[in-house]
């Protein structure tokens, strides 16, 4: 301001010199403000030291009890940020005047792990209360849970603000991919999101976790050729032909190594062992063929991508600065 102030010349109008201070000031609270609502990874540095060691204690146990609930965990994070973003719309409860994203179809008997979140949201409000959003929540967790299981570590950008509401709507447009999607539909769904088809192979490398319902398979193993015969009779066992019968009985997504973080998932498409059509479909003379055949054949570059590419997943339309709020509890606004 004095800058200016001192280089005034004798021609120049006091107007003149409110519009520079005044446009100078805008533009320090506009680089001000943005520096305020990027996300990084020390943003609770000073404001909850502890988060991550409380929350990480919370998924340690519940890992511990369910390996499966890793797998629930980082797919709660996934399917948040797909719908109007990372801002943990995905775990507000429906209310009787709104239903939100979690009985959408992509989510209903589907997501799950909503009471673990609640037990870290308990722990992190007992060490710091008010401050750590169930956006974050979300987005450590799905790390802890990577990392508990086997697979890489990060370091989790943080800062983000919860939504006020959650779209019913939004979650039933085909913003998640269904498991009977085409190769096509996969591409364009994450490319809308800002992520590349290499992005969208490596994050459906998160299939080397966790299970799926026979509703979710039964066409394929009963009914396409791009399968592994053998395998497909193994899950025709517990998922039978007639529709409803079986619906919910579950089959590990990777046959290999179904609870370890690793890159086996990518070796199973290789031998026509994907339990989804939206699996198979990457590794089927298509265009993403030769990132699943180099991710089979490099585990560190698995990891290395893998990680790129959650870091930008997690930075999807994220609410910060002023917007949006910190929810005192996960499932309801404040």
């Amino acid at each position: 301001m004095a800058l200016y102030k001192t280089k005034m010349t004798s021609s120049s109008s006091p107007s003149m010199f409110v519009n520079i201070t005044t446009s100078l000031f805008l533009v320090m609270i506009l680089f001000s403000g943005s520096s305020l609502a990027s996300l990084s990874t020390n943003f609770y540095h000073k404001t909850c030291p502890n988060v991550f060691e409380a929350v990480n204690s919370v998924v340690k146990s519940a890992i511990a009890n369910e390996r499966r609930i890793g797998a629930s965990l980082l797919r709660l994070h996934f399917h948040d940020c797909f719908v109007n973003g990372c801002d943990g719309s995905i775990l507000l409860d429906d209310t009787p005047s709104s239903r939100g994203e979690k009985t959408a179809a992509p989510n209903n008997r589907s997501v799950r792990g909503f009471n673990v979140v609640d037990d870290i949201k308990s722990k992190v409000e007992s060490v710091c209360p008010g401050v750590v959003s169930c956006a974050d929540i979300l987005a450590i967790a799905a790390r802890d849970s990577v990392d508990i299981l086997g697979g890489p570590e990060w370091k989790v950008k943080v800062g983000r603000r919860d939504s006020k509401t959650s779209s019913f709507s939004a979650a039933n447009s085909g913003v998640i991919p269904p498991p009977t999607s085409t190769l096509s539909n996969l591409i364009n769904r994450f490319q809308a999101k800002g992520l590349s088809a290499k992005d969208m192979v490596v994050l459906s490398g998160a299939h080397t976790i966790g299970a799926a319902r026979c509703v979710t398979f039964r066409n394929r193993i009963y009914n396409e050729t791009n399968i592994d015969s053998s395998f497909a009779k193994n899950r025709q066992r517990n998922c039978p032909a007639p529709a409803g019968s079986g619906d919910n009985n579950l089959a590990a997504l990777d046959v290999t190594t179904p609870t370890t973080f690793d890159n086996k998932y990518y070796n199973n498409l290789l031998s026509k062992k994907g339990l989804l059509h939206s699996d198979q479909i990457l590794y089927n003379g298509g265009s993403t063929d030769s990132f699943v055949e180099a991710y089979s054949k490099k585990p560190e570059d698995f990891s290395e991508d893998f990680v790129s590419a959650i870091i930008r997943m997690g930075d999807i339309d994220v609410l910060t600065g002023s917007s949006g709020e910190i929810r005192r509890n996960c499932r309801k606004a404040n």
